[in-house]
């Protein structure tokens, strides 16, 4: 008589006890499905406005109580953020500016800032008629205006360095609490580069704060092909980690005389 070892007899049970036929293979299990989001991470992702919609939509009283807190709660942040908003655009200045607006300004805590983290400043050196220079002052503005926390400022390459070779342009200096905490040197130099590179390579040195609600929603809303994944911090990083023409900080040194003129901060290696 022919077995079937798949069929489910307590003949067949006899026979696996003994080992004459293979065990019986295991049912699959269902996979669980994913737990839901907590309420608060759900309402953390909305903007202001959708806040305010899904209040006006919400039958229950209780979970309308607790929308309309988080609202205020959103409001709270977001008067506050505007209090830190000091900048938004490119500012240009001179050689004998320098110390002034980029390395004591760096020095400057922020309205409530109880840390002591002093102010990020992105110094661009530049040249017009370079491509990637252009493109890279393009990509500047942009994140002057979506970073006021952030001042950037501008200046002439050969005004800011006697005899800075185009082949450094463009170049960006990285300020906070007085110190030089990045240098990217012929930024776009070995390929075009996009906008969330550089976003991200401020991110990650501290120059710029990750956006807010408000920010996000804005960016949401429309924006150039060039922003197609700026809402995912990870992508940003990894594309800017991939290449950075970034030169280590000792390329550039402030001079320990700080008693002496303005001059004293531009003492670069060439």
């Amino acid at each position: 008589m022919a077995v079937n070892p798949n069929e489910d007899t307590e003949f067949n049970d006899a026979l696996r006890k003994f080992g004459i036929i293979p065990p019986k293979e295991a049912t699959p299990k269902t996979p669980s499905p994913p737990p839901s989001p907590p309420l608060e991470q759900v309402l953390d992702d909305l903007t202001l406005d959708e806040l305010c919609e899904l209040g006006d939509e919400v039958a229950d009283d209780d979970l309308r109580r607790t929308i309309e807190s988080f609202g205020r709660k959103r409001i709270a942040e977001e008067r506050e953020e505007q209090k830190r908003t000091r900048f938004g655009r490119v500012y240009p200045i001179g050689r004998d500016d320098y110390t002034r607006e980029v390395t004591e300004a760096s020095r400057v805590d922020e309205e409530g800032d109880n840390k002591g983290r002093g102010t990020g400043v992105v110094c661009f050196l530049y040249k017009d008629g370079i491509p990637r220079s252009d493109r890279a002052f393009e990509h500047l503005r942009t994140l002057a205006a979506r970073y006021p926390r952030t001042k950037f400022v501008s200046i002439v390459g050969n005004k800011c360095i006697a005899d800075l070779p185009d082949s450094r342009i463009p170049m960006l200096i990285i300020y906070r609490k007085g110190e030089i905490v990045n240098q990217l040197v012929a930024w776009g130099a070995d390929r075009e580069k996009r906008l969330e590179e550089l976003e991200a390579l401020l991110l990650l040195c501290g120059a710029i704060e990750p956006l807010k609600h408000e920010d996000r929603s804005h960016r949401r809303d429309g924006g150039s092909d060039d922003e197609d994944n700026e809402d995912d911090p990870s992508a940003r990083t990894r594309s800017s980690t991939t290449s950075t023409n970034a030169r280590p900080t000792k390329n550039i040194r402030q001079s320990a005389a700080r008693g002496k003129d303005s001059d004293s901060d531009f003492e670069f290696d060439m």
